[in-house]
């Protein structure tokens, strides 16, 4: 599970700069679980302290002192003793905001020890309190589902895994693992990529005991509400969740999710689900040049859930109505195509500066131009469409391409690699422009080979 985290991790721990490490992520997507599973692989002692068991460790946290934190977690119930082969684990961090600012000191005096932290929710201690963040001393790990990849790991499909992983742009795909990888990421859209999901699925083979633990980890999330929204409307706030998971890929207009509410207040409620990571902003950008964050407008933004599995679940998705869809109607019909390349973006862009999503927007009287996203990557701006059918379809493709400056343009859909020039017409005002560029068009699951396949083509 999580390949690319594993790496991180190794990569973190022989840093001969190595600081404090903070993994992020919401609720159930395996923060725990890849700590242990890295520590097992190196053959590395774990000392795992859950700091929501010990919440008296908040005063000693608060002096700073290493030594002394140390000594204490080392008279906690059953604690080995730290050693040079110890990986110091405080989990669910968020229970004791104090050891988040003394994590400075451990890099300041402990720089030796290797100290992981992770935490649900962490967005909001950290909003909460007036500390100082130990700016420049710690590392932050952002960590979502699994990919498709790892989800065919974790299945058993290493085969197909390492196709994958080792494509390279132009190569041959044979029609049966052609076939094999849209079948299996049809079960992806369904399962999703929480660890929990994915580990019955490989043990079982059983749709139905998937669908039990989404609907237990969606409860999780649910009851998770009065822990950040405090004095807010719980009723609401459960309606503002199911609207944001249902509209996913949608322009976000608050007077849709609730007439009877103010617009700053749902407004609220949707920053507090993306705080805890459960949605995901992909927001407008005029897309004038790079980074694409410095040209967007806030108000205007769609959403992504968590995961894809997560959101056909709260839809009401059963895996009869996911598995007699066919390849068109999986692509074109509903979010499903978007959430699952909108989640593999994020993922790829998880550790960038630059890692929020966006898109680009034209509204008009008479006509509108989206695009579902366009990303920055390799030095250069690409629009991506999620899109079955002909070309010739892409209008609001041809619109960006003939206003904005972009090398190419991505289309993901059900069919194999190929690569066509497109040539038409468009209308910009009163004006009409001929319009000529490169479309590569890619199958979903290639998602995660897109770097690759964009560095190849510039």
């Amino acid at each position: 599970m999580h390949r690319q985290q594993l790496q991180f991790l190794h990569d973190w721990l022989y840093d001969s700069n190595r600081k404090p490490l903070i993994i992020r992520g919401a609720r159930q997507v395996g923060k725990s679980t890849l700590v242990e599973l890295f520590a097992g692989q190196y053959k590395k002692n774990l000392l795992n302290v859950n700091l929501e068991r010990y919440p008296e460790l908040s005063q000693i946290f608060a002096g700073k002192d290493p030594d002394q934190i140390i000594q204490q977690i080392e008279f906690l119930p059953n604690m080995n003793d730290i050693n040079n082969d110890t990986i110091l684990f405080l989990d669910e961090i968020q229970a004791v905001p104090e050891a988040v600012p003394a994590l400075r000191y451990f890099y300041e005096d402990k720089p030796t020890l290797p100290l992981v932290s992770a935490g649900s929710l962490l967005e909001f201690v950290l909003s909460d309190h007036s500390f100082s963040m130990p700016v420049g001393r710690i590392q932050y790990l952002h960590m979502g589902p699994m990919t498709f990849t790892e989800f065919l790991s974790g299945i058993g499909e290493e085969k197909l895994n390492s196709f994958i992983m080792n494509y390279e742009p132009g190569q041959n795909i044979g029609e049966v693992v052609h076939n094999r990888l849209m079948s299996l990421m049809r079960s992806y859209c369904y399962i999703g990529g929480m660890p929990e999901a994915v580990a019955v699925f490989a043990d079982s083979r059983s749709y139905k005991k998937v669908s039990t633990i989404h609907n237990s980890i969606i409860e999780t999330y649910l009851e998770d509400f009065p822990k950040y929204a405090g004095s807010r409307n719980l009723h609401r706030m459960r309606n503002v969740f199911n609207f944001a998971v249902r509209n996913v890929g949608k322009k976000i207009k608050y007077s849709n999710i609730s007439s009877q509410d103010q617009s700053v207040t749902i407004k609220k409620d949707l920053e507090l689900l993306s705080m805890a990571r459960i949605i995901g902003k992909v927001t407008h950008s005029h897309c004038s040049g790079l980074p694409l964050q410095a040209d967007i407008e806030e108000k205007v933004y769609k959403t992504l859930f968590l995961d894809v599995g997560l959101m056909n679940a709260v839809c009401g998705l059963n895996w009869r109505v996911v598995s007699q869809m066919d390849d068109m109607q999986l692509i074109n019909r509903g979010a499903i195509a978007e959430q699952f390349i909108g989640q593999h973006l994020q993922a790829l862009l998880a550790d960038t500066p630059n890692r929020e999503l966006t898109y680009w927007l034209r509204e008009g009287r008479s006509s509108n131009a989206e695009l579902d996203f366009v990303i920055g990557i390799a030095g250069a701006v690409i629009p991506i469409e999620v899109k079955a059918g002909a070309t010739g379809k892409l209008k609001s493709l041809h619109q960006f391409m003939g206003s904005k400056q972009a090398p190419f343009a991505i289309r993901f859909d059900a069919s194999l690699p190929s690569v066509n020039q497109i040539n038409t017409v468009i209308n910009i005002g009163k004006n009409r422009r001929n319009v000529d560029y490169q479309i590569i068009s890619l199958p979903l699951y290639l998602i995660e080979r897109l770097e690759t396949i964009i560095e190849s083509h510039l």
